[in-house]
């Protein structure tokens, strides 16, 4: 993990929560509390400080998850190029998911949750 943290630019940790908060916050409308569940519950003052661009690095498991969210996120906007169409069908049951939304597949917390919703898109856009 450390090897990983030195192999990135400093840049890459504020750049990749403030992709995160941009797509959780502006663009799926989630609670602080549903943002922290897909961030893998940092505290409540860790996750204030990189919100507010207080961030130097990251855990591979956080860039991890940063990075599946940015994945779902350009897959729905690839299938869904309407952006309303996009961000909503994150909320809406699915029968791939058992008649869950893939936001709640994603809210119990593994990261293996956000891989399951990441490769379903990919496999929808073949």
């Amino acid at each position: 993990m450390q090897a990983l943290n030195q192999a990135l630019p400093s840049n890459v940790a504020p750049v990749a929560i403030k992709m995160f908060m941009n797509i959780t916050q502006n663009e799926w409308s989630l609670s602080e509390t549903d943002a922290r569940v897909l961030l893998g519950e940092p505290s409540r003052s860790t996750f204030y400080n990189w919100r507010n661009g207080k961030v130097s690095t990251l855990s591979r498991d956080t860039l991890e998850r940063v990075s599946y969210i940015a994945g779902i996120y350009k897959a729905l906007h690839l299938l869904l190029p309407q952006p309303d169409q996009a961000n909503a069908w994150l909320k809406k049951p699915n029968a791939a998911f058992a008649g869950q939304s893939a936001l709640d597949v994603m809210l119990a917390g593994s990261i293996v949750d956000l891989a399951r919703v990441r490769r379903y898109l990919d496999a929808q856009r073949g």
